[in-house]
C-alpha cells in the first residue's frame, strides 16, 4: 500500500474502495448542478480532487461497470492516465453511448481510480527483433477460442 497526498475541494468523502479487494476507488462528480448528456455527447466532469502520486506510479481513470452496462455511460479515453507530476484537478471525460439522455448528478459515482506502477522505456534502436510464434500477427490473428 502506498500513501498518496490528496486535496479534496468537494463536499464529498475521499475516494473509497467498495470492498477489501477492490482495485479501483470510486470518483464522484463535483458539480453545482446536474449535467445532462444526450446520445453520443461527451463532457468533462470534475471531481474536486488533486493528488500527488509518488514517482513511478500513475492513476488510471476507468469506467464504472454498472453505468456502462445499464446506461451506456463510459470514460471516453479509458483508461485516462494521471501522471505522477500532475497536480491539477482530476477530471473525467464521460460519453453517453446510449440512445437515451443521461443525467449526471452532483455527488454521483462516475468512475473509478486505479493506482498502478509503471516503468519508462529506454528505447534501443535495432535492425531486427527476436522471432516469436505469433510474429507480426495482429488484430484477430489468434482467432476465436
Amino acid at each position: 500500500m502506498i500513501t498518496v497526498p490528496i486535496i479534496n475541494e468537494s463536499p464529498y468523502d475521499l475516494p473509497s474502495f467498495a470492498t477489501v479487494n477492490s482495485a479501483g476507488a470510486d470518483l464522484r462528480a463535483h458539480l453545482e448542478n446536474p449535467v445532462t448528456l444526450g446520445p453520443l455527447e461527451r463532457t468533462i466532469v470534475g471531481t474536486g480532487l488533486k493528488i500527488a502520486l509518488p514517482e513511478g506510479f500513475e492513476a488510471q481513470v476507468r469506467p464504472r461497470s454498472g453505468l456502462a452496462a445499464k446506461h451506456g455511460l463510459t470514460v471516453l479515453n479509458s483508461p485516462g492516465t494521471i501522471d505522477a507530476d500532475y497536480r491539477g484537478e482530476i477530471g473525467v471525460i464521460l460519453v453517453n453511448l446510449s440512445n437515451e439522455i443521461f443525467t449526471v448528478n452532483p455527488g454521483e459515482r462516475i468512475a473509478q481510480l486505479v493506482i498502478a506502477r509503471y516503468e519508462q522505456a529506454l528505447w534501443e534502436p535495432s535492425d531486427s527483433l527476436d522471432e516469436t510464434e505469433r510474429g507480426a500477427g495482429g488484430f484477430g490473428s489468434t482467432g476465436k477460442k
